[in-house]
């Protein structure tokens, strides 16, 4: 047993050598930087950073200016528009104003003129009823005395 025993001892004295190498190798490769170091990858990530932000604000500030530009030029034209078609409906408004105010001055003319050619009608139709109604009552009264030459009177 004391060779089963010698050969356990050595063995676990090599394991632990060699997991002691592994461990330091392993330390000394995977070990932090110095402070100094840290500090200056720090910085060195702040720098990178900070001209990121300034480039995505610049690039920002760009696409706002030409944003405000196309809605500015947008705005205009369709202001233009609107004033344009503003002014061509008022003109149109005036034009029709003026037709109807031509079609009643038209209307009132052609009222008075029928009013007057009634007027004279009327006139006309009145002093032919009166020409014929004398003209009847004349030739009734020729009649009435040409009965009486024919017709005796009885006394």
């Amino acid at each position: 047993m004391s060779n089963d025993n010698n050969m356990n001892t050595k063995d676990f004295v090599i394991g632990a050598l060699v997991g002691g190498i592994v461990g330091a190798a392993s330390a000394l490769l995977l070990a932090p930087k110095s402070g100094k170091e840290l500090r200056e990858d720090l910085n060195q990530q702040a720098l990178t950073a900070k001209e990121k932000t300034s480039g995505l604000t610049q690039t920002a500030i760009e696409k706002s200016s030409q944003y405000a530009n196309i809605a500015k030029e947008k705005s205009s034209t369709i202001a233009k528009t609107v004033s344009e078609q503003s002014s061509q409906l008022i003109g149109r408004v005036k034009e029709l104003t003026e037709s109807v105010k031509k079609d009643v001055e038209e209307l009132s003319q052609s009222a008075d003129e029928l009013t007057t050619d009634f007027e004279e009608a009327g006139i006309e139709i009145a002093n032919t009823v009166k020409k014929e109604v004398a003209e009847l009552h004349d030739a009734v009264v020729e009649e009435e005395i040409s009965e009486e030459e024919v017709i005796p009177t009885r006394a």
